[in-house]
Parts: structure tokens; C-alpha cells; sequence
């Protein structure tokens, strides 16, 4: 069945040296270091994909390696204006059904491309409406708000889990956010209300 897909990423701390720690010793800079968590979110709070990279590395490319390794269509794709690129157009239309809606705003110096085609023409149709409406009204017509429901996911995730990482290795980083994803997502089933017909 078709889902719709909503990415964004944040960053987690590698659990070092405290705050107060790092600032007293002027090493803040030096020890504080990151990662960078992406995380796929369906419209029922599931997280459907993730990813663990390194601070920098730049999120259109990994939304296009999520987007490669789905094995169900996606028929909406949504994300903030850090998946504004060709490449995640192509990779939504690939893994997308025939008719794939993508809400992505484009960046402010963004320019119609009038060889577009499906899906990349929806971004051309996005840059007409925001100069029509205004950009926070193209927001609202569109549905860019639920890109929400990934931040919900980032937040449950940092409330519950933590906002820094406690394992050593890169690898093993990455089996603990397996580990905590699945944790989440057991957490957000046994949270949903199930539904009972009552026949009277």
C-alpha cells in the first residue's frame, strides 16, 4: 500500500565531556562532536527509514539513498527546503506511484525550469503559487506542515531516547539508532487506539 513520507534529520551529540565540562576547559570546540540523524516518517508515526551520518554530510544526498532502498510507493513525499534538489525529485519519482505528490519549498532564488518533467514540474508549479499567495500561504494550500510529523519523530526520539549517542564506534552508533527506532516504533503501536465495532 502506498505511504506517505515525510523525512528531516537533527543532530545527536557523541556523549563525551559534559557541557559545563567542555566550556570550563575551553574544549568545546575540540571534544564536542556530532552526528547527524535522518529519519522517514509515515503518516501514522511510524519510522519507515533512517540513516546515521556524519554532521556534514548533506541531507538531499542521504534522502536519496533512503528513497533507493524502499520497497513500497511512496504516493507523497514531503521535506523542508534542504531536499530541494533535482536528485530527490528523480528518486521520488522512481519510488513514487505514477501520480507522487512531492511538497518540497523551494529555495527563495529558485527559478522555473520550463523542461520539467513529472515530478520536477510540481516545483515549478510550487514557485508561481508562492509568488501568487506568499510563501506561507503556499505552505498552508500544500500541506507543507506536515513535515511536522518528522519533527514530532526527532522529538519523541531525543525525549525518550537522548539527545547524544553513547556508543564508541560509528557502527555500532548505527545498531544502537536500529535499536532505538524500533523501540519508538513498538512504543507508537502500543500507543494506538485500536478500533472495535460495537453492534448493538
Amino acid at each position: 500500500m502506498p505511504i506517505h513520507l515525510v523525512v528531516d534529520s537533527t543532530g545527536v551529540k557523541i556523549l563525551g565531556d559534559g557541557e559545563w565540562h567542555a566550556h570550563k576547559h575551553k574544549t568545546a570546540n575540540k571534544r564536542r562532536r556530532w552526528r547527524k540523524l535522518h529519519l522517514g516518517v509515515d503518516e501514522h508515526g511510524f519510522i519507515v527509514a533512517w540513516d546515521l551520518t556524519g554532521a556534514r554530510v548533506d541531507d538531499g544526498l542521504v534522502g536519496v539513498s533512503m528513497l533507493e532502498e524502499f520497497d513500497v510507493a511512496i504516493e507523497r513525499f514531503t521535506a523542508d527546503g534542504a531536499y530541494d534538489t533535482r536528485p530527490i525529485y528523480s528518486a521520488v519519482a522512481r519510488a513514487g506511484t505514477p501520480d507522487v505528490t512531492v511538497v518540497v519549498p523551494p529555495s527563495r532564488r529558485a527559478a522555473l525550469d520550463p523542461g520539467a518533467i513529472s515530478p520536477w514540474d510540481q516545483r515549478n508549479d510550487a514557485i508561481e503559487r508562492i509568488v501568487e499567495v506568499g510563501r506561507r500561504q503556499w505552505r498552508k494550500e500544500s500541506g507543507a506542515h506536515r513535515q511536522a510529523r518528522a519533527e514530532n519523530a526527532m522529538f519523541r526520539y531525543k525525549r525518550i531516547i537522548g539527545d547524544g549517542l553513547r556508543a564508541r564506534s560509528f557502527e555500532a552508533q548505527k545498531r544502537e539508532v536500529m535499536v532505538a527506532v524500533r523501540v519508538l516504533n513498538r512504543m507508537t503501536l502500543l500507543g494506538r487506539p485500536i478500533p472495535v465495532a460495537i453492534r448493538t
